[in-house]
């Protein structure tokens, strides 16, 4: 059998929102793309924070080709509330949000550690006698090769140095 606007023609099965709202699946039934018979839950859940009538209004007033992407909005919200039914989604970017800054925070650390590790390594080479200041005899220009940059010449996120290796 073919598909049709997902329901198979001549098959009697209503859609998961019709089933859940005990009532005749017509042919033309706004739901039936949407939410498939093998899908309850999906309904189900944008059934209970949404409301069918309000769905049903939001579906008849959208362009057919925005239908699929307000449906999918919809479930993810809805999907959302169930789990957090205070916050929803804003709950999870809440979250993302501050993962995103506590790692910023480690990398800021970890820059700040190689600058710090950097002007050790500097000193260093300056306590036992190198002139750091030229690049022609310094360890580090013979590490770093014809690209050799003093360590105040360098920018903080300069890649090309920071995967350098600072010994031999």
């Amino acid at each position: 059998m073919k598909e049709n606007g997902g329901r198979k023609q001549g098959a009697t099965s209503p859609c998961a929102a019709c089933k859940l709202l005990r009532r005749r699946c017509a042919q033309d039934c706004v739901f039936a793309p949407y939410f498939p018979a093998d899908e309850p839950q999906k309904f189900a859940n944008v059934h209970k924070v949404f409301g069918a009538s309000n769905v049903n209004k939001m579906l008849q007033e959208l362009p057919v080709h925005q239908r699929g992407d307000a449906v999918s909005s919809m479930v993810y919200e809805a999907n959302a509330r169930v789990r957090d039914p205070v916050y929803g989604c804003v709950g999870a970017i809440s979250s993302l949000q501050q993962q995103i800054d506590a790692l910023q925070t480690q990398l800021a650390l970890a820059q700040a550690e190689v600058v710090h590790l950097r002007v050790r390594q500097t000193a260093s080479f300056s306590h036992h006698g190198f002139d750091y200041a030229s690049p022609s005899g310094s360890p580090s220009s013979k590490l770093m090769g014809s690209q050799a940059k003093t360590f105040f010449d360098m920018d903080m996120l300069d890649q090309a140095s920071v995967g350098a290796p600072m010994w031999c």
